[in-house]
């Protein structure tokens, strides 16, 4: 069995807080803020080193929060749920998780907390309705 597949298979069996799906968003909304919100991209040679081309846990958040409005629209709050996610600190236990299993790294001055409340679910992902001003 493939390495990668191996490392996420434990660690679903040990954490089951949270389904799979939850893990696949969060790497690829890190996928989407390097390439669409063009935020640093981690740089594999020297990580530790270079802190510029790092995104911080709360750059992260707000790139996840990006990322499922755009995905899931009125919905992103249902789906992520659904996945376990409950919160901004969830996003940080995943990551963490990821670190673990060498699936992502982490700069020294990374820290979990850095996760804990970027942003209230309640309030990011409610619908926004804007009255349109009269044309006449």
């Amino acid at each position: 069995m493939n390495e990668h597949i191996l490392a996420i298979v434990e660690l679903l069996q040990k954490d089951q807080r949270y389904h799979l799906e939850g893990y696949q968003f969060v790497r690829e909304a890190l996928a989407y803020a390097q390439k669409v919100m063009k935020m640093p991209a981690t740089n594999e040679e020297g990580a530790e080193e270079k802190q510029d081309h790092h995104l911080t846990g709360q750059q992260l958040c707000h790139a996840i929060k990006e990322y499922a409005l755009e995905q899931y629209g009125f919905m992103a709050k249902t789906v992520l749920n659904s996945w376990g996610i409950f919160n901004t600190g969830d996003f940080g236990e995943i990551v963490y998780n990821l670190i673990r299993v060498k699936e992502m790294r982490k700069s020294k001055s990374d820290r979990r907390e850095d996760f804990d409340n970027q942003y209230i679910f309640e309030e990011a992902f409610e619908p926004k309705f804007e009255l349109a001003k009269d044309a006449g």
